[in-house]
């Protein structure tokens, strides 16, 4: 199927409210320090996967088109599908060939792609049956040996960050709900969220790739990321607090614990890299 017959999606009000009204993910991974730290990982960490471009690469999930236009710049032959029509908007002014649909119920042929990131589906379909159908679909649509590369949210990251943010009082029962159950409805920043645990993550990507490898993608250094945008993010970096970047420090860190495989544990969001057998 063409990528021109993508179709309108049933959004999910809360996810379409939020993308739409209330957050602008086209700033997220550049003007917060640990979004530009988790852009800057995400390209170390997939670029060693990466066939030779051109390569067909599906970007499922994709936004406002951030990481799109970053394959593109390689060279690769990028599509971009997400469900919120103002995403859809932006990545087209931007250039970026992009159409709107459902990770589970994806408009290509079947061994059509190189490569898929699918990086908001997994947190964003709350209910394990949908992240099983939306892993199968990128499965279904990878050639054989092809990559699929998919974001996760740390079940963790609730109660560190919160921690580091002094906020934790404040959210200790959503805390307490992430932690037991993997999502809270009290979530004020998005109850249409699921946390994964590394074991987790690991069982819903196994049936459908092999040899899933899971990366800390912001790693422990994205916790001093988190501190600074909590509590300098209106003053100047780096001076503020020292030399040198701050950037770079989270860097060293995080890629440091990348030999140490124990540390993936103790990184706010996970990125897991499979092939399709």
């Amino acid at each position: 199927m063409p990528d021109s017959d993508a179709g309108l999606v049933d959004v999910v009000p809360e996810i379409h409210d939020h993308y739409t009204d209330r957050h602008i993910e086209a700033d997220r991974l550049v003007m917060t320090l640990k979004g530009r730290l988790e852009l800057q990982r995400l390209q170390d960490l997939l670029t060693e996967h990466l066939p030779t471009a051109p390569a067909q690469i599906a970007d499922i999930g994709g936004g406002p088109g951030t990481h799109a236009a970053w394959l593109t710049k390689l060279g690769h032959d990028v599509v971009l599908l997400d469900p919120v029509e103002r995403h859809i908007d932006q990545a087209k002014a931007a250039g970026i060939n992009a159409v709107i649909g459902d990770a589970r119920q994806l408009p290509w042929n079947n061994e059509s792609k190189d490569v898929v990131l699918m990086a908001g589906p997994m947190y964003h379909l709350t209910e394990p049956s949908e992240r099983r159908v939306a892993v199968r679909e990128a499965a279904r649509v990878l050639r054989p040996g092809g990559v699929l590369a998919v974001v996760a949210i740390n079940r963790n990251a609730n109660l560190i960050g919160s921690t580091l943010a002094n906020t934790l009082q404040k959210r200790r029962e959503v805390v307490e709900d992430i932690l037991n159950d993997g999502f809270s409805v009290e979530n004020e920043r998005m109850a249409q969220t699921t946390y994964h645990t590394v074991a987790q993550l690991r069982s819903e990507l196994a049936p459908f790739v092999d040899r899933v490898r899971i990366s800390g993608l912001t790693g422990p250094g994205g916790w001093l990321t988190v501190v600074i945008d909590a509590h300098f993010k209106d003053l100047p970096l780096p001076e503020t607090i020292g030399d040198p970047d701050p950037l770079q420090t989270a860097l060293a860190c995080s890629r440091l614990a990348d030999k140490q495989p124990h540390l993936v544990h103790a990184s706010s969001l996970l990125l897991a890299i499979g092939k399709r057998a």
